[in-house]
């Protein structure tokens, strides 16, 4: 299995960081919403019945603990109205960063602007994730391949939403010249998703009707970006963009890495989910316990507050 590239990564510490732990701090303000720290739920579920007990689960641990909360897509309560309620979570989360999620590709198949209105509505969410997911679409049975033609259809919606549009990777991450353009048509974000977390290859492997294709789906377990190096790569951008960090994030430590290489906020899945399944008190904790890994990390090397972590809070980059 493909690594995110963390463990190649070391953050410096400062032996005498002149600092209070105490006065750590971990906040920050973004599109208006005020942030206990640096985390976002990552894009999960949504769109069933357990997925609607499950993002009332996250939602309240995000309100309670102060941080983000994107949901998976919105395309099934799009076409299915009945399944909006599913995503129906700002009643649970009154003042949190929320984020509402379409597929990009969806843009090539019917949808538009009020699609994309629909989708916030939905979540009176503070921004819109569209999600890319080329390679995901192209292994899945049912998938959706027009790619083609994308960019002005995005640029579009970043002009006509009256939220900001960020755009996400699924898993695979997000190439410096892509970033470059989707930031040049107007996107005001970048989550990198990249590779080292959940293989959506394999997850697809697993629904293919026709076991001739599992090979194909194995063949592509370790594609992409791993999230370091992409997080490395898009340091090249200008401007000082916002830049999401997902993809295998584990711990406060990772997220530290992930600051230090220029991401504003980090996205945490697979934790989140195992913890959400044992309660919404199992997930506080685990929340919990990643701001305080975060702030010990800044506290060991010096970082008083998240808009100092710098590249030389880092040594031995070896990054393949």
């Amino acid at each position: 299995m493909i690594s995110t590239g963390f463990e190649r990564v070391r953050l410096t510490p400062k032996t005498l960081p002149e600092l209070d732990f105490e006065r750590i701090d971990t906040s920050l303000t973004l599109f208006n919403k005020k942030l206990a720290a640096p985390i976002v739920i990552s894009s999960m579920t949504g769109g069933t019945a357990s997925g609607a007990a499950f993002n009332r689960t996250l939602a309240l641990a995000a309100e309670q603990c102060g941080i983000a909360m994107g949901v998976g897509s919105q395309r099934a309560a799009i076409e299915n109205p009945e399944l909006s309620e599913t995503f129906n979570i700002r009643k649970f989360a009154p003042s949190a960063l929320l984020f509402a999620n379409l597929g990009a590709v969806q843009l090539n198949y019917g949808y538009g602007i009020d699609e994309c209105k629909k989708a916030v509505d939905m979540l009176q969410a503070d921004a819109l994730y569209l999600h890319l997911n080329p390679l995901q679409e192209a292994l899945q049975p049912e998938g959706n391949h027009d790619f083609s033609g994308l960019l002005p259809k995005i640029e579009q919606v970043c002009r006509s939403l009256p939220v900001p549009v960020l755009v996400k990777e699924v898993g695979w991450g997000i190439d410096l010249n892509t970033a470059k353009q989707l930031l040049g048509v107007g996107v005001a974000g970048i989550d990198v998703a990249g590779a080292g977390g959940t293989s959506w290859a394999k997850v697809e492997m697993h629904r293919q009707p026709d076991n001739k294709k599992t090979a194909t789906n194995l063949a592509f377990e370790n594609w992409g970006i791993p999230t370091a190096k992409n997080l490395l790569q898009l340091r090249e951008l200008e401007g000082d963009p916002l830049i999401i960090a997902s993809g295998g994030l584990w711990d406060g430590v990772d997220l530290a890495k992930s600051l230090a290489l220029g991401a504003k906020l980090g996205g945490f899945a697979r934790k989140f989910l195992l913890a959400a399944n044992r309660g919404e008190t199992e997930l506080i904790n685990q929340i919990e316990t990643i701001k305080t890994e975060l702030q010990t990390a800044m506290f060991g090397c010096g970082v008083s507050k998240l808009s100092e972590w710098k590249i030389s809070n880092l040594e031995g980059i070896e990054l393949l």
